[in-house]
């Protein structure tokens, strides 16, 4: 990932805190000399120092469960994104840009056991299922056992170690204060759920640098 030295996030707390609000994954990883993609929501593991890793499950039908242990793969989450237009600024002269936060890291697969497997998915449904509350929350066990066999059956758990994790939060840092309030007004107003968002993580930037 290019990250400007003033746009980097590079605090593991806080990477991780990013990737516990921010649970959909895009994953990469190579066969047959060209770069395949996949989509999966993850689970963050804190451990092992010092940066963690995360699980995820792929359908054994996609070409990247089949990967062998020890592969290299690399993941992208993206958070918040908009569009700021150059009229929101007190400056003049300036162009469009967009500002967004995102994470990368990188790091070499295992695969699950069926042990794991059936751990990381309850972790997940368990994570997902909290927040929403006062529903009572679905458990695996709810599903009957030949037919959760037949479920497992279709997918295939990972694990990865991360060996690289770095965040970017390119969120106006590189203008002035008139400026990035002008940006954050502009986006408040605009009043679409992506641009209230990357407003909110400027104005909890700014706050977090006032303290």
């Amino acid at each position: 990932m290019y990250v400007p030295a003033h746009f980097a996030l590079s605090e593991i707390p806080a990477v991780h805190a990013f990737l516990r609000r921010h649970v959909f994954a895009t994953i990469a990883g190579e066969i047959g000399g060209s770069i395949s993609f996949a989509y999966a929501p993850i689970v963050l593991d804190a451990a092992p120092a010092p940066l963690g890793g995360i699980r995820f499950h792929l359908a054994r039908a996609n070409p990247l469960a089949g990967l062998a242990g020890g592969a290299l793969l690399k993941i992208s989450v993206m958070g918040p994104h908009a569009y700021v237009s150059p009229d929101w600024y007190g400056s003049d002269g300036l162009v469009p840009t967009w500002n967004y936060i995102a994470v990368e890291g990188a790091g070499r697969v295992r695969r699950l056991s069926d042990a794991g497997l059936r751990r990381f998915l309850s972790d997940l449904s368990a994570r997902e299922e909290s927040a929403l509350t006062p529903k009572p929350a679905w458990t695996i066990g709810r599903v009957p056992p030949e037919r959760l066999d037949l479920l497992l059956n279709a997918i295939a758990g990972f694990e990865l170690v991360f060996e690289t994790l770095e965040g970017k939060t390119k969120l106006s840092q590189n203008r002035d204060e008139a400026d990035r309030k002008g940006a954050m007004r502009g986006l408040e107003q605009r009043g679409d759920a992506a641009s209230l968002a990357v407003a909110a993580a400027m104005r909890e930037l700014r706050a977090g640098k006032e303290q």
